[in-house]
């Protein structure tokens, strides 16, 4: 794939066939939602399905988490029970990388992200997924970052630890092999 942002026919089945397999599997995260709709847009939007393989390859299991009634969008964010593997052990963004004197990370979580074509969730949205499940029991994923705390060269981040969710913060420079981000994608 180098360079391109489209999927082969065979990914693309192969992609369709696991999405769907994973909204049946996970009804409760979309209870009004029938795939066929999902599915008419899906192909509707092929750089949209290449995204998606993105969050499915670096292990972000993503999935159809709501339906936006004024756009006709479907949601998806990463419902990996951890923060993806793929794409763990960056700072925050590239002023973060860059400010790193030694032990650089290769790459930072909203740069991988924009070259995916997908969000950081928002701590709102990081609330909404906790709200279908329990994830991030032993890892931490970094959220979008009001801009009063980057300039002042902080960065968020959330998990779920003791049956509840939290917010904290760190230097954007800071990296750690058990954080990543979770995106979301509008399709």
């Amino acid at each position: 794939m180098a360079n391109t942002k489209e999927l082969s026919p065979e990914q693309q089945e192969g992609l369709l066939s696991t999405l769907k397999a994973r909204f049946e599997k996970n009804m409760q995260r979309h209870a009004e939602i029938a795939w066929n709709d999902v599915l008419a847009r899906l192909e509707a939007n092929p750089a949209k399905l290449w995204s998606l393989h993105e969050m499915e390859r670096t292990g972000g299991e993503p999935d159809v988490v709501g339906h936006d009634q004024q756009t006709g969008e479907y949601i998806f964010y990463d419902c990996a029970a951890e923060s993806p593997k793929g794409r763990r052990s960056v700072c925050y963004d590239r002023e973060g990388l860059e400010s790193r004197k030694e032990h650089r990370p290769e790459n930072n979580a909203v740069d991988i992200a924009s070259d995916m074509g997908i969000e950081l969730l928002t701590e709102a949205q990081y609330q909404e997924l906790q709200k279908l499940g329990k994830f991030d029991l032993k890892t931490s994923s970094w959220i979008q970052t009001p801009t009063e705390i980057r300039k002042l060269g902080g960065a968020l981040f959330c998990d779920r630890r003791y049956d509840q969710v939290f917010v904290y913060h760190n230097g954007a420079q800071s990296y750690y092999a058990a954080r990543a981000f979770r995106g979301s994608l509008r399709v």
